[in-house]
């Protein structure tokens, strides 16, 4: 096919869950193949990742996080619906669930976004360049109204729109996974009310629900921004994000965000999307797909002719998956 002019933010997420972690993502970022990252401020790591940031002017958002480890807020110093009985995040489906059942206070929510802005601050000094969601949590249902309103309150306007088109037909995805990637979509879909309400901004495409892991490579992620793109008219400026998470395994105890680190920090499949990145293959691809890598914050200065992210071709990308 023939593509629009494409201009891709890649985001590495979690950074800031532990030194190894952190060590691939900075590696990506040199290399030029990760343009952005964003940072869990409850981290084991979030000091020393803050610290990288700064050194290498990475530029950083902020990955809000309400379903892994302890909290930032004044939660970690009482009972709170945000917390099991240990002190902890419910974790990404406890969370889920508890959101569903009505069982999630919503300004303890508000606190705790506050909170986590608020030490974003005294680690870079500065505001995010975007805040996006550990795990998806900031589309979900109701969180998603409180987030956007926190956004703007604090003048944030980039956030991420988790919808990526087609990842219902992506049958490489186990039935879990796929499952997890179309509840994600359907509940973006409904956020672009409340996001677009507060004035928050996102990209034109999403991709890489379908590309995470094992399942990286540089034909997966030119076919997921083929699929995004489809329809689009040639000569078209858009903006496309990639989200990945790459790094050197975790080991434990060190990493995670006061539980040590889960499963998938400590897979083999964070060193592959780490090799796929920065490997030439993917790059070489890209480039020939006529894509340009930038950061997110590159697309405050938009080019003539270009539109607004997340506003002028919108509905070019709110079709249905089929699962």
């Amino acid at each position: 096919m023939a593509w629009p002019r494409v201009r891709l933010v890649v985001t590495a997420d979690d950074f800031g869950y532990c030194p190894r972690r952190d060590e691939g993502i900075v590696e990506a970022f040199l290399a030029g193949a990760v343009t952005s990252v964003s940072l869990l401020v409850n981290g084991a790591a979030a000091e020393s990742a803050a610290e990288l940031a700064r050194r290498h002017q990475i530029p950083t958002g902020l990955h809000a996080n309400l379903s892994e480890g302890r909290p930032v807020g004044s939660a970690r110093h009482g009972a709170s619906s945000l917390l099991s009985p240990e002190g902890f995040f419910l974790g990404k489906m406890g969370f889920r669930e508890a959101v569903a059942a009505g069982d999630v206070a919503l300004p303890q929510v508000r606190e705790e976004l506050e909170a986590q802005l608020g030490r974003f601050r005294e680690l870079l000094g500065r505001n995010p360049t975007h805040v996006d969601g550990h795990q998806h949590v900031h589309v979900l249902p109701g969180v998603c109204q409180v987030f956007a309103e926190v956004l703007q309150a604090h003048g944030v306007r980039f956030t991420r729109l988790p919808l990526e088109r087609g990842v219902g037909g992506c049958t490489w995805l186990e039935a879990p996974a796929r499952a997890f990637a179309c509840s994600v979509e359907r509940d973006a879909r409904a956020a672009v009310g409340p996001f677009s309400g507060r004035g928050l901004r996102w990209t034109d495409a999403f991709v890489g629900l379908s590309t995470c892991g094992r399942h990286m490579s540089a034909h997966r992620v030119s076919g997921a921004l083929a699929r995004a793109l489809e329809g689009t008219p040639t000569g078209h400026f858009l903006t496309a994000e990639l989200m990945a998470h790459p790094g050197y395994p975790s080991v434990p105890p060190a990493g995670g965000c006061g539980e040590g680190p889960d499963a998938f920090s400590c897979s083999w499949e964070r060193l592959h999307e780490l090799r796929v990145l920065t490997a030439p293959t993917l790059r070489a691809r890209l480039a020939q797909d006529g894509v340009e890598l930038c950061a997110l914050h590159d697309l405050d200065s938009k080019r003539p002719g270009e539109g607004v992210p997340g506003e002028a071709t919108l509905v070019t990308f709110l079709e249905p998956s089929q699962l």
